[in-house]
């Protein structure tokens, strides 16, 4: 089934839960609502003429400026039909979203992982706990408003021989990164270049 087909399919499979869809990047892209995610990537993943029954990841994207701040991904794909889909759903800061664990068991990661960085909460999850950042942690660190310092980080002293907090400091230089090509000859010496001598 060509990306032409796939979209017409999955327009009619979805008929009135649909709210958009675009092509970008050779994948199709529907944009549905969040109360109606579990029952839209069942029939995804259960239709003869989809058979999406990988669920690749979910990602947050935050939107600060929005009302409904987060768009929630799910990014399918079918083995079967060696096809793609994406499919996003949008909610704020308050309003959970439903758990898909059910239909995909490798959700169960994704959707903690969402919780842990962005703050989007997961109804019906068997266990929506942190992930990724330390015990304690404060805050959701992939926001986009979450201050670089003022925070407290864990990490083992090979001097002192134990876990020491220290606060963190992440200055802005750490955002700045060199866009040369490494098949290009940059501007400057590089170190170690020195030692080679000019170049002819």
């Amino acid at each position: 089934m060509d990306l032409a087909a796939q979209s017409s399919h999955v327009g009619t499979l979805l008929a009135d839960r649909l709210l958009s869809k675009e092509t970008a990047y050779d994948e199709l892209t529907v944009v549905v609502a969040r109360e109606n995610i579990v029952e839209i990537l069942t029939k995804l993943r259960d239709d003869p003429k989809c058979q999406f029954e990988v669920l690749i990841d979910i990602c947050g994207v935050d939107y600060p400026e929005r009302a409904e701040r987060f768009d929630v991904v799910y990014h399918l794909l079918s083995m079967r039909l060696n096809q793609r889909l994406r499919v996003k759903i949008s909610t704020d800061e308050a309003t959970p979203v439903a758990s898909v664990n059910d239909v995909f068991p490798a959700a169960n990661w994704y959707e903690r992982e969402a919780y842990d960085l962005y703050g989007i909460r997961f109804t019906g999850h068997p266990d929506l706990r942190r992930i990724l950042t330390d015990y304690g942690f404060q805050g959701h660190p992939l926001r986009k408003d979450f201050p670089l310092t003022g925070y407290v980080e864990v990490r083992y002293d090979d001097e002192k021989k134990r876990v020491v907090y220290e606060p963190v400091k992440l200055t802005q230089e750490f955002r700045d990164f060199d866009f040369e090509s490494p098949w290009e000859s940059p501007s400057h010496v590089l170190p170690g270049d020195e030692k080679a001598g000019p170049k002819s």
